[in-house]
C-alpha cells in the first residue's frame, strides 16, 4: 500500500528548509503491540518503494521478510521522482516546480527526513534496515545516526564512502546530461526535456551495473536477424527506452549528486573510528563480479564493524546480482536473521 504524509518543515543539512514537504512510503504486514517488528527497506537508486516488485520472494509467506512476522516499509528517497519531494515537486511560495533550485540531500538528509515519518507512524523500533548500493549507504547512516532505534543492519554492494572511481562514473553521467542541447542548465520545458543525455547516462549506468562475464555470457557476439545490430547495443538501447519515459533528468542529477556526498566519516574523516562506533549485528553483503563497489570495500566495512558478518555472493552479473539472484539472497537472510 503506497502512502504519502507531508512534514511540515524540513532543513538540510546545506541549511536550505522546505515546507510542506511530502514523503511517500509503501508497506506490508502489521506493526505488532510493541511497534519493534518493523523491517526497513531502503531502495536504490532509480527504484521505488514497490518492494514486492523487485524483490517479491522475500515478502512471501516463507520469504525472510514473511509478512506474517515483519512489518515491512520501504520510503522514498529525497530528489526521486516517486511521490517523495524532489525537483517535480510544486514550491508552495512560488507555485512552479522547484526544478534546478532543488538542493542536493546528503544521505544524512534522507535518513533525518525519513525519521520523522516512522515517528509520525509511532514504530518504536526497527527490527532490521536493509538495503543496498545507494539503499545501502542509507542503512549505514541509520545506523549511525540512530544507534539504539536501529537494531539490525544489512548493508548490501557498498563502501564506507563514494570513491574517485564512483564519483567519475556520476559525472560521466551528468556530463551526458548537461551537454543535452534540451539541458538549458536545468530549467528545461518538462515537455522537451533532456531525453537523449539522460538516455546515454543510463546506458553508463547499465554497464558499471553488469561485468563483462556477464555481457559475454548474454549477449556475446551476437546480432539482430534482421537489423544486425550487436544484442549488447539493442539491450543497451533499449534499457534507454524505458528510462527515459520513467525518469527525470533533474531527479537524476539530483540522486547521483546525493551519492557522491556518501562518507560516514564525515566530518571528522575518520572513517575507521566510525565503522567501529557501529554497535549493531551487521550482515554485510558483497559481490565478487561488481565493478562498481568492489569486494575490497565490503571488507574494509567488516574488518571493522565490531559486530559483522560476511558474506560473498559469487556470481557473475555484476552488482546488479542483488536485483537478479533472488533465491540465494533470500536464503542469505532468512538464515542470518534466524
Amino acid at each position: 500500500m503506497r502512502n504519502v504524509e507531508i512534514i511540515d518543515s524540513f532543513t538540510f543539512e546545506s541549511g536550505e528548509t522546505l515546507k510542506e514537504v511530502p514523503v511517500s512510503y509503501s508497506f506490508w504486514g502489521n506493526l505488532n503491540k510493541e511497534a519493534n517488528n518493523a523491517i526497513l527497506v531502503c531502495h536504490s537508486l532509480t527504484a521505488d518503494t514497490n518492494v514486492e516488485s523487485w524483490w517479491p520472494n522475500l515478502l512471501a509467506s516463507d520469504g525472510a521478510f514473511s509478512t506474517k512476522d515483519y512489518f515491512v516499509i520501504c520510503l522514498n528517497m529525497i530528489g526521486s521522482p516517486y511521490g517523495s519531494v524532489s525537483p517535480l515537486t510544486i514550491n508552495p511560495h512560488s507555485r512552479a516546480p522547484y526544478g534546478k533550485d532543488f538542493p542536493v540531500p546528503t544521505i544524512r538528509d534522507h535518513v533525518q527526513l525519513h525519521k520523522l515519518i516512522l515517528d509520525k507512524l509511532k514504530i518504536s523500533s526497527i527490527y532490521c534496515a536493509v538495503g543496498a548500493s545507494l539503499g545501502a549507504m542509507q542503512v549505514l547512516e541509520w545506523a549511525i545516526q540512530y544507534p539504539d532505534y536501529i537494531k539490525n543492519i544489512i548493508p548490501i554492494a557498498v563502501g564506507a564512502s563514494h570513491s574517485p572511481w564512483c564519483i567519475a562514473f556520476s559525472e560521466v553521467q551528468r556530463q551526458c546530461i548537461v551537454n543535452d542541447s534540451d539541458w538549458n542548465q536545468g530549467d528545461y520545458d518538462s515537455s522537451y526535456p533532456p531525453k537523449k543525455g539522460l538516455g546515454i547516462a543510463r546506458q553508463i549506468a547499465m554497464l558499471s551495473y553488469r561485468s563483462s562475464q556477464s555481457f559475454q555470457e548474454k549477449f556475446g557476439r551476437d546480432t539482430d536477424s534482421n537489423s544486425k545490430d550487436y544484442e549488447v547495443i539493442k539491450y543497451l538501447e533499449h534499457q534507454d527506452s524505458i528510462f527515459i519515459n520513467r525518469f527525470d533528468a533533474n531527479c537524476y542529477i539530483t540522486l547521483i549528486n546525493s551519492m557522491d556526498t556518501h562518507d560516514i566519516g564525515y566530518p571528522d574523516k575518520d572513517i575507521k573510528c566510525t565503522i567501529r562506533s557501529i554497535s549493531q549485528k551487521a550482515l554485510v553483503i558483497g559481490i565478487t563480479s561488481d565493478i562498481i563497489y568492489p569486494l575490497d570495500e565490503q571488507k574494509f566495512l567488516a574488518d571493522h564493524l565490531p559486530n559483522s558478518d560476511l558474506v560473498i555472493i559469487d556470481y557473475p552479473h555484476g552488482h546488479d546480482t542483488f536485483l537478479i539472484e533472488l533465491t540465494k539472497l533470500n536464503e542469505i537472510f532468512l538464515d542470518w536473521l534466524q
